[in-house]
């Protein structure tokens, strides 16, 4: 398989989706898309739906993996999320949610999780 940046994201993805099964996160949904976005994994901590947003850089020399999170990604990630919740018949008001990070850093060496890392400020 070529190393291609779309390869390369999902290898890292299968990785967080890995380390947070481990940590007793169970997994919902892959890869949903929604007109604007895109939701990496969709996972389930207890009684909360988690929306997980996976990032990586090889080296920390221009910043932190969680530094790649745009403005314009938060809004996407929140619209995409919204879209996925209607879908399944819930609410925002109802449902208990949260936006997580899972930087990883150095070819997948290093795994980061940031619980409530997005928020809609």
């Amino acid at each position: 398989m070529p190393n291609t940046s779309r390869s390369q994201g999902q290898l890292y993805e299968a990785a967080a989706e890995k380390y947070l099964i481990g940590c007793g996160l169970t997994i919902i949904e892959r890869n949903f898309l929604a007109k604007g976005g895109e939701l990496d994994l969709i996972m389930r901590d207890g009684p909360t739906i988690v929306f997980v947003e996976v990032r990586y850089r090889n080296s920390q020399a221009y910043g932190h993996a969680a530094e790649t999170v745009t403005r314009s990604k938060i809004k996407k990630l929140i619209k995409a999320a919204n879209v996925w919740l209607l879908k399944n018949g819930l609410s925002i008001y109802s449902t208990d949610f949260r936006f997580d990070l899972i930087a990883i850093h150095k070819q997948g060496e290093q795994i980061e999780w940031i619980k409530n890392a997005i928020t809609e400020g």
